[in-house]
């Protein structure tokens, strides 16, 4: 196998209206690797995976994968056809498996024909046997089961339209997991998982011998799970080895340093804004380079803080007393009642939980809310 399976030469994306997400970005991804993404919101994590992906194209630099690398892509929001049952959306991940054991069936058919080639089908009958075999799925309902019952999907025969979107995305997970690529690209994983689905996700992601690279808020799964943790910090990709623990540590060292120079440059600065304010008089080249380092420091690039440090949130315009309220409200899918008769009215200022089990309608009733 070649020494990296993906590399990325001076990677940048720029976004309306002209914001640079990502400059000149250069990683080398070893075979195996277990890699999580770390960067404040808008740092531009789920464009680094949809570049890697190959969905992204419009960059400046490269990014270019190994050859043949089959790549697993699961975004924050994955495209299923709403017409398919669950059972036939996952066996999209196995669909090449599927139509080689389909095809073995009519090979050992085809040996009891009167005029059959037994040199020709016992070549394609290797050749069958060797590509279910790379796959490990000799036994695929049992696979299948598993997998189902590891993430709790829903039943077999419900159709994908009806299910909500927690559902919808445990299924795209599961179909991209019994898919086995050669490198894993996950933007959220864990969201709608429970407690036991996630450790059982993280075990997988352990034994997988392909290439991990996940986006998660998750620190608990980043810890278990990750060899490396990829920050991205004002545009640049800074890889850290260790989990997300090591990394927090040695982050901390980093912020030290970067505040040692920052206080310097505080103080310098000062000094030269002492002397501009007093017009003081010296010959022309001195002044024009005294000047000069002054601006430099005053330059926004130059005296920018860390993303990642600290997060500046602005104050919200002040609102009603009520700002959310439901009247009898309900949500069907086909003929499945998701929410029925709801009514509640939230505060001001109030902070509310909601919880309920895997396909209640948590993320429809955010939606609901949010008029989406």
């Amino acid at each position: 196998m070649a020494q990296y399976v993906f590399t990325m030469n001076r990677v940048g994306k720029i976004v309306p209206p002209k914001r640079q997400i990502l400059k000149d970005v250069s990683l080398s991804f070893f075979p195996g690797a277990k890699i999580g993404v770390l960067g404040v919101n808008g740092s531009g994590k789920s464009t680094l995976l949809k570049i890697m992906a190959g969905l992204d194209k419009d960059i400046e630099g490269e990014a270019v994968p190994m050859p043949d690398l089959k790549i697993g892509y699961l975004p924050q929001e994955p495209q299923l056809d709403p017409e398919q049952s669950v059972r036939q959306a996952v066996e999209q991940g196995i669909g090449g498996v599927l139509a080689a054991k389909k095809r073995l069936d009519e090979v050992y058919a085809a040996y009891a024909e009167p005029d059959a080639d037994f040199d020709k089908l016992a070549s394609e009958q290797h050749e069958l046997e060797a590509i279910i075999a790379a796959a490990g799925s000799e036994n695929t309902d049992l696979q299948l089961e598993l997998a189902a019952d590891a993430l709790r999907l829903p039943p077999w025969d419900a159709t994908i339209g009806v299910l909500s979107g927690g559902e919808k995305r445990r299924v795209a997970l599961c179909r991209l997991l019994l898919s086995k690529p050669d490198m894993l690209l996950l933007d959220e994983p864990t969201n709608h998982l429970d407690a036991e689905s996630v450790e059982w996700l993280e075990h997988f992601l352990q034994r997988f011998p392909g290439t991990v690279v996940a986006i998660t808020h998750d620190r608990y799964f980043l810890d278990n799970a990750a060899e490396w943790i990829l920050e991205l910090d004002r545009g640049q990709g800074i890889p850290w080895k260790g989990n997300y623990s090591d990394w927090l540590d040695q982050k901390e060292r980093r912020l030290e340093v970067e505040q040692k120079k920052e206080d310097a440059r505080i103080k310098a600065m000062k000094e030269e804004l002492k002397w501009v304010r007093s017009n003081a008089k010296g010959r022309q080249a001195k002044s024009k380079a005294r000047l000069a380092r002054f601006e430099e420091l005053s330059d926004v690039d130059y005296q920018r803080r860390n993303e990642t440090n600290e997060i500046f949130i602005p104050v919200a315009e002040r609102l009603g007393n009520e700002v959310i309220e439901f009247k009898g409200v309900s949500k069907s899918f086909g003929d499945r009642l998701l929410i029925d008769n709801l009514s509640f009215k939230i505060p001001a200022g109030a902070i509310v939980g909601i919880i309920g089990p895997n396909g209640a309608g948590k993320s429809t009733l955010f939606r609901m809310i949010r008029g989406t």
